[in-house]
C-alpha cells in the first residue's frame, strides 16, 4: 500500500468503527455500472458536512488491490449486490486528495508538478521491476504500466476544486490545473474510473471545457445519486428511534433539501451530532460561519435584500441558474449569488419550479445572523419584536397586531417593495419570525376550497398553543379575510389538530397606510 497507489481500507474501517455509521455503500452498484464503459467519468458535488471524503474513502476500500475488504463490507447494502465479486479489490487506486497538495504549494500553479512528482514517485517504487518508464510525465508513466500489467487504474479525486474556491483570482493556475487533469484523464485506456468529489460543479470555467467528458451530480440535480447525497427521512427516522430523539424536531432543524427522487434530504453531520450529543442545535457552524454567508449578502445585487426576507419568512424565489458559471467570483445578478448558496447549502433548490428557499432552522440561524452582520438594523429590530407580536397574537389583542405589523412595515419601506398581496405576505413573514421556535409556518396551505394564506402548525412539543390560521388582504377588509376562511372551509383540512385555533384577517389600507387585524377563536362544532 502506498500514500496515493492503492492507500488501502483503514480511513472507510474508521467510518464503520464510529458511533454512527449510515450505510451508503449502494452507491458503489452504481459505479460498478459505469466503470469501464463511457459514463466512467463521474463528479459529485456537494456542500461541506455531507459525506464526500467518506464516500471517496469507501470506494478507495472497495476498489483498491492493495487490500482484502471482503469482510469489511459485509452485512452492507453492497455486499448482496450481484456486481459486488467482480469488482472487488480489482483495481489500481489512485487516491489524489488536492488539498493536500494545494497545502504543500507555495503557488496554486505548483500543484500540477506537486502531483507529478509524489505519485510519479510511488509509481517508479512500485513499478520499477515490470517497465522500464520511458518519460517521467505522468500520464506516459500511468499507459507504461497499464500495458506491462493489463490492470487499469480508478482515479479518486478528493476536493477537486479547492484551487477555484481558494485561490479564485488565480485563473492562470486554475486553467494549468484543469489541462493537466484532462491530459491525466481524457482519451486515456488505462482510465477505469474516475470520481471527483468537490462543492462546485465543474461544467462551465468561463469558456474552458476542459473537464466537459465528467457527468455531474449536484445539489442542483443530483439525479440518479439523490439518495446519497445526505441522510433519507427512513435513516433519520431510524437513527432517532435508535437515539430516542423525536424526528419531527429533526426534521425541523436538519430537513429541508429536495430533489426529484428524494423529497426530503437532510444535513447528515448535523444530524449525526445531535444523536450523539442527545441534542438539536445549530451545528453547522462547526464547518461554516455566518461571515461566509454575509460576504455574498453584502454584495446586495438588485432584490437580493427582499428575497432573503421573503425566504426568512419561509417564502420561495424563482430564479435563473443557467447563467451561473460554476465559481466564486463571476456574479451578474442575483441569481448567481443565489445558485452558489444553494452549492454550499445554504439554500435548498427546487429543480421542477426553479425556486430556491432556506431549508431548514439550523441554516436559517445562519442566515439570521449574516443579516444581523450585514447591518440590517430594520430586519433585526422586527425579528426581535416579533416574539411580542405572536404574545399579543394569542392574546387575540387586534389593536397590538394591528400596530406591531405597522411597525415592521414602516421599518422595511427601504428593503420591501410594498405593493401586494405577496409584499404584503413578506412583511407578516417577517414579522411573526420567532413564532419558528413553535410552529411549523405554511404558505399557501391547501385546505378546503382554497388555500390558505398562512397556517401555523404547533410543534409536538407545543400541543398547548393553538393552530393560527390567517388571511391577507389588500385594500379590502379584514373582516372580508375572516369571512374568507370561514366560506371556503380553510379549517377542514385542520380538524384532526386537538386543542384551539385562531383566525386571523389581515388587511392593509394603501390609502391610509395602515394594517387592520381581526381574530376570532374557532369553534369546531
Amino acid at each position: 500500500m502506498g500514500i496515493y497507489l492503492n492507500p488501502g481500507n483503514e480511513y472507510f474501517q474508521e467510518a464503520l468503527n464510529s458511533k454512527i455509521y449510515v450505510d451508503k455503500t449502494g452507491l458503489i452498484a452504481y459505479t460498478n455500472e459505469v466503470i469501464g464503459t463511457s459514463q466512467k467519468f463521474v463528479c459529485v458535488s456537494r456542500p461541506r458536512r455531507f459525506g464526500k471524503s467518506m464516500a471517496a474513502g469507501m470506494l478507495a476500500a472497495y476498489y483498491g488491490a492493495g487490500c482484502d475488504s471482503r469482510e469489511m463490507f459485509r452485512g452492507l447494502e453492497i455486499f448482496g449486490d450481484s456486481s459486488f465479486d467482480a469488482h472487488l479489490n480489482r483495481y489500481n487506486v489512485l487516491f489524489l486528495n488536492i488539498q493536500d497538495f494545494l497545502g504543500r504549494s507555495e503557488q496554486a500553479g505548483e500543484v500540477p508538478a506537486c502531483i507529478q512528482k509524489a505519485v510519479g514517485g510511488e509509481l517508479r517504487k512500485a513499478y520499477s521491476g515490470q517497465t522500464d518508464f520511458s518519460d517521467s510525465y505522468l500520464p506516459v508513466m500511468l499507459a507504461e504500466i497499464f500495458e506491462a500489467t493489463g490492470k487499469g487504474f480508478v482515479f479518486i479525486i478528493d476536493e477537486w476544486d479547492c484551487i477555484f474556491r481558494e485561490k479564485k483570482k488565480d485563473v492562470q493556475a486554475q486553467t494549468e490545473y484543469l489541462d493537466f487533469l484532462k491530459n491525466l484523464l481524457k482519451d486515456k485506456t488505462y482510465v477505469k474510473l474516475a470520481y471527483m468529489t468537490g462543492i462546485l460543479p465543474i461544467k462551465k470555467y468561463g469558456t474552458h471545457s476542459a473537464l466537459n467528458m465528467f457527468d455531474e451530480y449536484s445539489m442542483m440535480n443530483p439525479k440518479a445519486l439523490a439518495k446519497y447525497v445526505g441522510f433519507t427521512e427512513m435513516e433519520v427516522q431510524k437513527l432517532c428511534r435508535k437515539y430516542g430523539m423525536d424526528f419531527e424536531e429533526a426534521q425541523r432543524w436538519y430537513d429541508g433539501y429536495r430533489f426529484r427522487r428524494v423529497m426530503h434530504v437532510y444535513s447528515p453531520k448535523s444530524v449525526v451530532d445531535a444523536m450523539r450529543n442527545r441534542e438539536f442545535d445549530n451545528y453547522w457552524i462547526g464547518t461554516e460561519t455566518y461571515e461566509a454567508l454575509k460576504i455574498y449578502i453584502d454584495m446586495n445585487f438588485d432584490g437580493l435584500c427582499d428575497d432573503i426576507i421573503l425566504m426568512l419568512g419561509g417564502g420561495k424565489c424563482k430564479i435563473n441558474p443557467r447563467t451561473f458559471q460554476n465559481d466564486m467570483t463571476t456574479f451578474k445578478n442575483k441569481d448567481d449569488v443565489f445558485s452558489l448558496l444553494v452549492h454550499l447549502g445554504y439554500l435548498a433548490y427546487d429543480i421542477d419550479r426553479s425556486e430556491v428557499f432556506i431549508p431548514n432552522m439550523e441554516v436559517e440561524t445562519e442566515f439570521a445572523n449574516a443579516v444581523e452582520a450585514a447591518g440590517w438594523d430594520e430586519v433585526i429590530r422586527a425579528i426581535s419584536a416579533s416574539e411580542k407580536l405572536l404574545e399579543a397574537t394569542l392574546k387575540r389583542d387586534e389593536e397590538a397586531v394591528a400596530e406591531g405589523i405597522d411597525s415592521v412595515h414602516m421599518e422595511n419601506t427601504s428593503i420591501l417593495n410594498y405593493n401586494n398581496e405577496n409584499s404584503l405576505s413578506c412583511v407578516i413573514s417577517l414579522a411573526y419570525y420567532s413564532a419558528r421556535k413553535y410552529y411549523t409556518l405554511v404558505r399557501e396551505m391547501p385546505s378546503g376550497k382554497g388555500f390558505a394564506d398562512m397556517v401555523f402548525l404547533p410543534h409536538r412539543k407545543c400541543a398547548d398553543k393553538p393552530v393560527i390560521v390567517a388571511e391577507l388582504k389588500w385594500d379590502k377588509t379584514a373582516e372580508g379575510a375572516i369571512a374568507q376562511i370561514k366560506e371556503k372551509r380553510y379549517v377542514k383540512a385542520l380538524e384532526n389538530f386537538s386543542g384551539s385555533m385562531l383566525l386571523v384577517g389581515i388587511n392593509y389600507d394603501k390609502e391610509s397606510k395602515e394594517h387592520k387585524c381581526v381574530i376570532e377563536e374557532w369553534d369546531k362544532k
